[in-house]
């Protein structure tokens, strides 16, 4: 899953707040990570750039700041919400409960350069690649949210929903 900086569980438990791009280009083309295990490449994923919210940033800020690290793209046009998951999965030794928000956002900047990752970043992304819609219909590659290929499928000959879409919780 996701190789974000992975703070500790919020105090008393519960789910870490994360906030995931959906990036598209002019063409269309959807950012996707490439992330593996730390410890094992060939234990690999590709996912949207967002993660953790820091101190009592929005969701929003987390969405621009994370992507802004992961992928030096700061030019972008942020967007409404399009999907809501739960989501649970190991990486790293230990089990991470996240819920996520992703939002659409769109940028003319094309050109990924992570610019502030985190020590568990850097052992574990591997880099960054535009997707069109078609590429990721027919990728072998394990991709999260494991549906994205049909939710960008729909947002593209849709466009946004009326309001955020809660998608199916994933446990891996």
């Amino acid at each position: 899953m996701p190789a974000e900086a992975l703070p500790e569980v919020p105090e008393g438990g519960g789910l870490r707040k994360v906030a995931r791009v959906v990036l598209l280009d002019p063409e269309d083309r959807i950012l996707l990570l490439h992330g593996h295990e730390p410890d094992d490449p060939a234990d690999d994923w590709w996912f949207t750039p967002g993660g953790g919210l820091e101190g009592d940033e929005t969701r929003e800020q987390a969405a621009l700041r994370e992507l802004a690290e992961e992928t030096g793209i700061t030019d972008v046009d942020l967007g409404p919400v399009l999907w809501h998951r739960t989501c649970s999965f190991p990486f790293a030794g230990r089990r991470w409960d996240q819920d996520e928000w992703y939002y659409l956002a769109r940028t003319t900047q094309t050109v990924t350069e992570a610019t502030a990752l985190t020590e568990l970043e850097r052992r574990s992304v591997a880099g960054a690649r535009w997707w069109t819609c078609q590429e990721l219909t027919r990728a072998h590659e394990t991709v999260y949210p494991t549906r994205l290929a049909e939710l960008f499928r729909r947002l593209l000959d849709e466009g946004p929903p009326a309001g955020p879409v809660t998608l199916d919780t994933e446990i891996v």
